[in-house]
């Protein structure tokens, strides 16, 4: 599991730049104009949110749970969205409330996505559906869905070596399109 009150320990410097490289690779990813104007994402705080969330579980599904690697990502992501609350204007007095909010989201959608991609792409599409589109957009998360398990299923392949040093890419969301 990873902790989320860690966060206020420094990774190991050797990590540091691996951890910044797959992160902004999390981050790009997640910005993919693709999944917002053909996959109906919705093109918000809330829906990038969620997208970033969808890449970076993406990731942290395929490597060891406890490594310092994994704790130093949800770190790394923690930091962000604390920086982007404040950016946002959102009250100190507001930010742990959010962090929390942030959280329960975190996990949440995790288990969600966990439970989904085990039993099927009808499962998954289904918690994406709920998550990404509220309920709706069945069409939007069955396409999206097919990306999902195509990258899975790349970051499966990638060796333990090759995935933690961070000298890989995602997929192409349009690569699945074509497939859908």
């Amino acid at each position: 599991m990873i902790w989320p009150f860690s966060r206020f320990r420094k990774p190991p410097a050797r990590l540091r730049g691996t951890i910044e490289a797959i992160y902004g690779m999390i981050v790009a990813q997640a910005r993919e104009p693709l999944f917002y104007r053909d996959l109906g994402a919705p093109d918000t705080v809330d829906g990038r949110f969620d997208m970033l969330l969808l890449q970076l579980w993406l990731v942290l599904r395929r490597l060891e749970p406890r490594s310092e690697l994994a704790q130093g990502l949800f770190d790394r992501f923690c930091d962000d969205m604390d920086d982007n609350l404040r950016e946002l204007g959102t009250s100190d007095l507001k930010v742990p409330r959010k962090m929390r909010e942030f959280g329960g989201a975190f996990y949440g959608r995790t288990k969600a996505y966990d439970i989904a991609i085990a039993e099927g792409t009808e499962a998954l599409a289904a918690a994406l559906s709920k998550n990404i589109y509220n309920g709706g957009g069945i069409a939007h998360a069955r396409q999206l869905a097919a990306y999902v398990e195509a990258a899975d299923n790349h970051l499966a392949g990638l060796g333990p070596a090759t995935l933690t040093s961070g000298a890989w890419r995602f997929p192409s969301p349009a690569a699945t399109l074509v497939t859908t």
